[in-house]
């Protein structure tokens, strides 16, 4: 069996724990967190201790049966997470993908990186692009012929039109809708629930229905 060590902790590394453990091929053994003491355990029911933080991540990975999922969202400084994240030089067949039984994904129609959580009941449309380490939350959808770029979040219930490019970093908030043939920056976050009808310029904040600029981020 393969084990798993999650980047993160509480929130989206446990929601992966719970996909892992239906799925059964793996086991998670523990999460490494720079901000959170070795030794503490997560989670207010099954719990997953703490064994480290994110510069032993090497040690572990030199075992063969030994993986790594990202479980990093809602970032405050995207530009400088991603970079740091590059540091870390993992390879990319060590990310591991943690796929959902329930979500819906065209056998032999979609592209689908590695390091991907798509949680249950998403679903992907023909020709749909997910790169590395993207998260689709529960009910979202992707249209056909859309892309996502590195590390893009879409939180529950998030729609992507098709033709939609999604930038790297793009966190998408619930509820929220990408009308057709829109391109979201690099960086940039959309509001819960907002419905965006036109491009975004990367670093933006975009809310409300119709999608406005919010304000763009330093």
């Amino acid at each position: 069996m393969k084990k798993i060590v999650v980047l993160g902790g509480k929130g989206i590394g446990m929601i992966a724990s719970t996909i892992i453990d239906r799925v059964g091929d793996a086991r998670v053994i523990g999460f490494l967190n720079d901000n959170i003491e070795k030794g503490t355990k997560i989670g207010k029911y099954k719990q997953i201790e703490v064994i480290g933080k994110t510069d032993e991540l090497p040690s572990y990975l030199s075992d063969k049966n030994t993986y790594v999922f990202i479980a990093y969202v809602g970032f405050k400084y995207e530009k400088e997470m991603y970079q740091r994240i590059l540091a870390l030089n993992i390879p990319e067949n060590k990310f591991y993908n943690i796929i959902d039984p329930t979500a819906i994904i065209p056998k032999e129609y979609c592209k689908i990186g590695k390091g991907v959580l798509i949680a249950p009941y998403s679903q992907l449309s023909s020709d749909a692009t997910i790169s590395n380490n993207c998260m689709l939350l529960a009910n979202s959808f992707v249209g056909h012929d859309s892309f996502l770029d590195h590390f893009a979040h879409l939180a529950t219930n998030a729609v992507v039109g098709a033709d939609v490019h999604v930038g790297k970093m793009v966190h998408i908030g619930s509820n929220a809708t990408i009308r057709e043939c829109v391109k979201i920056g690099d960086y940039s976050i959309v509001g819960g629930g907002a419905v965006v009808v036109k491009d975004v310029p990367e670093n933006s904040i975009v809310v409300g229905n119709p999608a406005k600029i919010l304000r763009i981020k330093e």
